[in-house]
């Protein structure tokens, strides 16, 4: 048996990780002096509520090397994929780690992407695990798939990113006063991330502009399955999930809420659509 692993920046729901046996590490969250695990011992709303209590902003950070000791003990073959390593450091821990265990089939893939840009290269694998492809296959099959996966959001407000030093305080002040709503998107070749768009207006003309984005990239979506990822707006999800359907026949639309270290960085009531390209 092949096991496929992730963290909890893959942003998949428990019914996703249950229904393909996927297991998961989360990452680490800190609060003022208070230390969680992401979706295990605090959840979204619970972050967001204790930051607006206290004023401060989380910090993440990546599972210990004895953490990943803990999650690749198993007899089985593993293919873990995660966060991106221009993001975070959890790739290259976890590569050490792999390496440092004798007798042990561990195979660790940089996911080039975060939130469930990350979750459709693990499913994609889950998928060929399920059809008898050996570990070689799906590594192979995932390099490929993970250049393909196409992840965009919307930041609502600029005040994580601008108190976790991602912009500068012109350009929050600037963002604040002129209603500018970034649009983000992750450069799967290189996983990196790059501000796609500048939107000057309502949340809706953001929302619109993923949308058109979407459309453009027709008739080359890979329509198996899509994701829509958030940090507490369900009503745009649905939303969304509607107009995607419109012109697409996709198979699955998957509505997902972002654990805590992506909504750390991206703050409320952040949304992205994120598929595959053919």
């Amino acid at each position: 048996m092949i096991e496929i692993l992730t963290d909890s920046c893959s942003d998949l729901s428990q019914e996703l990780l249950d229904a393909h046996h996927i297991r998961q590490i989360p990452f680490v969250v800190t609060l003022g002096e208070e230390t969680y695990l992401d979706g295990k011992t605090i959840t979204t709303p619970q972050l967001f509520e204790k930051v607006s209590r206290s004023g401060q902003l989380p910090k993440t950070a990546a599972p210990s090397p004895a953490d990943f000791v803990t999650l690749f003990n198993s007899a089985h073959e593993m293919v873990y994929i995660g966060i991106s390593s221009q993001l975070s450091a959890g790739h290259q821990v976890a590569s050490k780690v792999a390496e440092s265990l004798p007798g042990k089939k561990v195979h660790v893939i940089d996911s080039h992407n975060l939130s469930t840009g990350i979750a459709l290269s693990v499913l994609t694998a889950c998928d060929l695990r399920d059809q008898g492809c050996n570990v070689q296959e799906i590594i192979a099959a995932v390099e490929q798939v993970k250049q393909r996966v196409h992840t965009t959001f919307v930041i609502d407000k600029l005040d994580y990113l601008y108190k976790g030093g991602r912009c500068s305080a012109m350009e929050h002040v600037v963002g604040s006063v002129l209603h500018i709503r970034p649009v983000i998107e992750v450069n799967a070749i290189e996983g990196t991330m790059d501000v796609k768009e500048k939107i000057n207006g309502s949340r809706k003309k953001a929302l619109s502009s993923m949308l058109v984005d979407f459309e453009s990239h027709l008739p080359n979506v890979d329509l198996k399955r899509v994701f829509l990822t958030h940090t507490g707006c369900d009503e745009d999800a649905l939303y969304l999930k509607e107009v995607l359907l419109d012109p697409a026949p996709i198979e699955n639309v998957y509505i997902t809420n972002a654990g805590c270290t992506i909504a750390s960085h991206a703050g409320p009531d952040t949304i992205g659509i994120l598929y595959i390209l053919k």
